[in-house]
């Protein structure tokens, strides 16, 4: 049985690669960052409400050797979030790698769901993505070796459930995206690949995963420059009932 990456303080070779990923202190975000941390990576933590936690991550793995650094932004302004890519570009000296973890889920009955909070859920779910994987797509195509963007969306596309109305449109949307963007970036660059996570619950009694499954996905993602516009299913066979 393969066993995720773990990050382990002191043991991580780094291979001058940088990686930037939203929602970076979230239950999966933060399985992706200690997981590319494990892998070599130097890596920016996105958080807006939990920049405090951003901080306190980022400096554990300072601490051990991982260059990393905290970022903010309010992912329903396109200014910020540009402006965040462009610093972790900056601050590093290149971008090889852009994970979109960050997400809101509001469940409801559908006749409760208001147009606003259709607009929200696309806003943060989805519109920030493209944003971000635009931005740092245009950094990417000037880099030689090129780079590599995963967005994480919801195993539940095919299988719905009757409260997530407002929820579920904005993660078609990001599977959507991620095709549209593989094959825009990859006739400019064929090194700038474009993924997607379709992953399973990690909570809860109805867990399908471990954050560290996911994880790891994403870093198979990354690395294997053979895989372009996918969405790779990681929900513990959810999907096929």
């Amino acid at each position: 049985m393969f066993d995720p990456p773990a990050f382990v303080p002191g043991a991580t070779a780094q291979t001058g690669r940088v990686a930037l990923v939203t929602g970076g202190t979230g239950l999966l975000g933060a399985a992706v960052v200690r997981g590319l941390a494990a892998r070599g990576y130097a890596v920016a933590i996105h958080a807006h409400g939990a920049l405090h936690e951003a901080r306190e991550l980022a400096a554990t793995l300072e601490a051990a050797g991982v260059p990393s650094l905290a970022v903010t932004a309010h992912l329903r302004d396109e200014g910020p979030v540009r402006a965040m890519v462009q610093r972790v570009a900056d601050h590093f000296g290149r971008l090889d790698a852009v994970v979109t973890c960050a997400a809101i889920a509001y469940h409801a009955p559908l006749e409760d769901v208001t147009a606003d909070d259709l607009r929200t859920h696309f806003d943060v779910n989805c519109v920030a993505a493209f944003v971000a994987a635009q931005e740092a797509g245009a950094f990417m195509v000037r880099q030689p070796d090129g780079g590599a963007i995963v967005a994480l969306a919801d195993w539940s596309l095919g299988r719905p459930a009757a409260d997530a109305g407002a929820w579920l449109p904005s993660q078609g949307a990001i599977a959507a995206m991620t095709r549209g963007l593989a094959v825009a970036w990859a006739a400019r660059h064929s090194g700038v690949r474009v993924n997607c996570v379709l992953a399973g619950p990690a909570t809860g009694a109805d867990a399908a995963v471990a954050p560290e499954h996911v994880a790891h996905a994403v870093l198979f993602l990354l690395e294997n420059g053979g895989v372009n516009g996918v969405c790779l299913p990681v929900d513990g066979g959810r999907s096929i009932g």
